[in-house]
């Protein structure tokens, strides 16, 4: 499976994006997708996950802010973000897995990352 990242950019606080991960190369649909991301000078960090039926996973301080969802037809899974705060400004990775722990760093595939700044 390969995985593509896309979506970051620069924004205000309190605003929003939208981040892509397109895979390629087998049964997406079948896979469980996370996002992860990491801040400078920080390990990486889980943010959200969901599952091959669409159950839904997120870290304690995006619940309510962040929302992940795919689109298995467009092998697409995406994380819609609210409410930006600086302190999410990091690298946003995309993972794949068909059978990993869900908060785990073991996912089997990765994408290439994609920054995304909140300002304040």
């Amino acid at each position: 499976v390969q995985l593509q990242a896309s979506g970051g950019g620069l924004v205000q606080a309190g605003g929003s994006l939208t981040l892509s991960c397109l895979a390629s190369g087998s049964t997406f649909s079948d896979y469980r997708v996370a996002w992860f991301r990491q801040a400078p000078g920080e390990e990486r960090e889980f943010v959200a996950a969901i599952t091959w039926i669409g159950r839904q996973f997120y870290e304690g301080s995006v619940k309510g802010r962040f929302t992940i969802s795919r689109d298995n037809a467009k092998n697409a899974v995406y994380l819609q973000m609210d409410s930006l705060k600086p302190e999410d400004t990091a690298v946003y990775y995309c993972a794949a897995d068909a059978d990993v722990g869900i908060r785990s760093m073991r996912y089997a595939y990765w994408g290439q990352g994609t920054q995304v700044t909140v300002s304040s």
